[in-house]
């Protein structure tokens, strides 16, 4: 693998332009009532340029190694401009905990949920009074409920200045601010002249800046495949774990059965990638080499969509009223069904045209649209899993 130029971090250039864009809105209520609270529409217009630079007019068919290279060198700024746009979005239609889960039967949708990250506390061992860092924590969901299911204390690492705010916001409210903070950072790394080389592991800059040795165990939900090399995150997460520490994730990968060169796989690919903000998505085998190489000792890895569950992962982006459990599903289904996406994309249309929401919203919301249609495909195909199960350890000596 080539090269990686790293971004340089600059928080105060982020906080400030967090600032202009979101202005208050991170005192909302989630979804809708944040996306009218108050955004810049100059800033708006300034993160959708940025992310959709990497993706508009540049189909499947046309996509290069080089193409790919770019997204990936500018992967932090690609993933912050993202969740700029599309945190609402989230909140609205999915809830504060922004992963896919396994479903038992007659489940709830927001108790299989918790009940995916109470698993991978679970296989961690996490206990009360570890420290534990939760590698892009998102708005916190999954950190609070680990902390109330586990009564460790998390750190949350985010470079989403917005996310943090309402992340923030979120655990004062729920009182956990005594066992639950967040910080800004990279979860990358430089080496020698500002880039990263997949096959060196040594480290002369952290971008990830805790000291070697902080924490207890480290764990990701669905977070560390926005970084532009799975060697290069890991083995950030190998330097501040203590010896003995524990790692899990949930990875998304690309199974076994994908294929580059078959045209349909490589669209629903990309489709996934556009739609949720990563820049270079890997397989099975990546992930499982980039763990050994960076030292670790694996001691489970699983794909938990391979589980022979009564409903499948990806269910709720499938609009089919056949996987209702309760009549609380309902809106959670409706949300994805034609109608309901008919009505979320009119009622946008309305909210942009009066200024309500800002312009660009839209087509942030088509893009998740394409990658919810795009991870439904992966998943009936058995391309795609967004619930590769990992535990590794680090060694004692």
């Amino acid at each position: 693998m080539a090269p990686i130029a790293l971004e340089t971090e600059d928080h105060t250039r982020d906080a400030q332009f967090n600032k202009v864009l979101h202005g208050k809105s991170a005192q909302e209520r989630a979804g809708l009532l944040s996306m009218m609270g108050g955004k810049d529409a100059a800033a708006q217009k300034a993160a959708v340029d940025e992310y959709f630079k990497h993706w508009d007019n540049k189909s499947a068919a046309d996509e290069t190694a080089d193409t790919r290279e770019a997204r990936r060198a500018e992967y932090a700024s690609l993933t912050r401009h993202y969740y700029n746009l599309a945190t609402d979005l989230y909140e609205y239609g999915w809830g504060a905990s922004f992963h896919f889960c396994r479903f038992a039967y007659g489940e709830p949708f927001r108790q299989a949920i918790a009940r995916h990250e109470h698993y991978l506390a679970h296989v961690m061992g996490l206990k009360e009074n570890m420290v534990v860092l939760d590698v892009g924590c998102g708005v916190g969901g999954p950190a609070r409920e680990i902390v109330k299911f586990s009564g460790a204390s998390v750190v949350g690492l985010n470079n989403n200045d917005y996310q943090i705010d309402r992340a923030t916001r979120y655990a004062q409210k729920e009182g956990l601010s005594d066992k639950l903070s967040f910080t800004k950072g990279d979860f990358m790394v430089s080496v020698k002249s500002g880039v990263y080389v997949a096959s060196s592991l040594t480290i002369l800059l952290q971008q990830m800046s805790f000291p070697e040795n902080s924490f207890d165990a480290v764990y990701a939900i669905e977070a560390t495949v926005h970084a532009p090399s799975l060697e290069g995150i890991y083995g950030q997460i190998f330097r501040v774990l203590k010896p003995g520490g524990v790692f899990g994730v949930y990875e998304w990968l690309m199974t076994d059965k994908y294929d580059n060169d078959n045209p349909e796989h490589r669209s629903i690919r990309l489709g996934i990638e556009q739609g949720d903000g990563i820049s270079n998505m890997e397989k099975i085998e990546v992930a499982l080499k980039a763990m050994r190489d960076v030292g670790f000792e694996l001691e489970l890895n699983e794909d938990l969509a391979d589980r022979p569950d009564p409903m499948p992962w990806y269910w709720p982006l499938s609009g089919s009223y056949r996987y209702m459990a309760s009549i609380w599903d309902f809106f959670t289904i409706f949300r994805l069904t034609k109608l309901g996406r008919s009505s979320v994309h009119t009622l946008i249309s309305f909210m942009e045209k009066f200024g309500i929401a800002p312009k660009g919203t839209q087509k942030t919301a088509d893009s998740l649209a394409l990658a919810a249609d795009n991870l439904v495909a992966g998943g009936e195909k058995k391309l795609f899993t967004p619930m590769y199960l990992m535990v590794a350890r680090k060694p004692k000596i």
